[in-house]
């Protein structure tokens, strides 16, 4: 098949008041083979306050004029409706009326292989019903030569992936009936990547309207159908904002990798779950967890040093 604008997966690209992170995606997207033949949608969300109009206005006005492919989409909210909401409508508009799309936000970098990439995998599996995302992001696991080329997983990522209309379809907002789902303790211990992670939790936390996520339930929607993810070996997408400026993540340099410069890729025939890929990602998950003690830990001895500091100010204080 030709690779034409005709062909090729839209981009969904969702923005809000970070015009030097959206910058540097937009620049790194433009140097995609095949930028010059998609169509960009950008979703711009409303200010949410009345001081994050400039940083609005900065990003809508970035995107207004945008060159480099093959048509530009401006989506302009009035009203801030989360990122959440923003990413169900946009990318069920776009699945519905496209068949598929790819999906990236304002924080993304990506290599110039990503779009074909996503393009070419979109397209060979887009008759497999068991196989429901492909995944630009991989983690940055210790031995990733043993995963191969790509292969296949149960866990979606967010950060540059694509989907069907057929697939995303199965999508359930409802957090309560995914939670009734998974209610057997060791369907619990699968969906946490074997209890590596805890997205029952926080699927939990989601059903209590204590979170305003839309990942962890596209992944219990995926788990439940018994779907699987696409995966690069190398990571074709780089998160930049992790940097403290976004509403979702923090601070951290944990989910860093180099950018891959790979341009072909062998994708697997047999649609089964790739054991070495999910135990790569299990122990990956798992040292997340290790990494989070070991800085909580760390910011109590920080506490405990500052409150110590203050008691020596004070009785030093006090003699004088």
């Amino acid at each position: 098949m030709s690779e034409t604008h005709m062909s090729l997966a839209p981009i969904a690209l969702f923005g809000y008041k970070r015009p030097e992170h959206l910058r540097r995606t937009l620049k790194a997207l433009q140097v995609c083979a095949q930028a010059r033949g998609s169509e960009l949608h950008v979703f711009i969300d409303g200010p949410k306050h009345v001081g994050d109009r400039p940083a609005v206005e900065k990003v809508r006005a970035l995107v207004r004029n945008l060159k480099g492919f093959a048509h530009v989409l401006v989506h302009e909210r009035a009203e801030n409706i989360g990122l959440a909401r923003s990413v169900i409508e946009g990318v069920t508009e776009l699945s519905r009326t496209h068949g598929r799309v790819i999906v990236l936000e304002d924080d993304l970098v990506v290599a110039p292989g990503f779009l074909t990439y996503m393009n070419q995998a979109l397209l060979r599996y887009q008759d497999e019903p068991k196989i429901m995302q492909v995944s630009g992001y991989m983690f940055p696991v210790a031995h990733s030569e043993r995963v191969g080329s790509t292969f296949l997983c149960r866990v979606p990522t967010s950060w540059g992936w694509g989907t069907w209309e057929r697939a995303w379809k199965r999508l359930e907002l409802d957090s309560a009936s995914l939670l009734s789902f998974l209610q057997d303790p060791g369907q619990q211990h699968e969906f946490n990547v074997k209890g590596a992670y805890p997205y029952f939790e926080h699927l939990k936390l989601q059903a209590e309207g204590k979170m305003d996520v839309w990942g962890v339930r596209w992944y219990a929607s995926m788990f439940v159908a018994g779907g699987l993810c696409v995966y690069p070996g190398e990571s074709m997408v780089q998160n930049i904002g992790m940097d403290g400026s976004g509403v979702h993540c923090g601070v951290s340099r944990s989910f860093e990798v180099d950018l891959s410069a790979h341009e072909r890729w062998q994708f697997p025939d047999r649609v089964e779950e790739s054991a070495t890929g999910l135990e790569s990602i299990r122990e990956f998950l798992e040292g997340l967890r290790g990494e989070k003690k070991e800085n909580a830990f760390m910011r109590v001895v920080s506490r405990m040093s500052a409150a110590v500091n203050r008691l020596k100010r004070v009785a030093a204080c006090s003699v004088m």
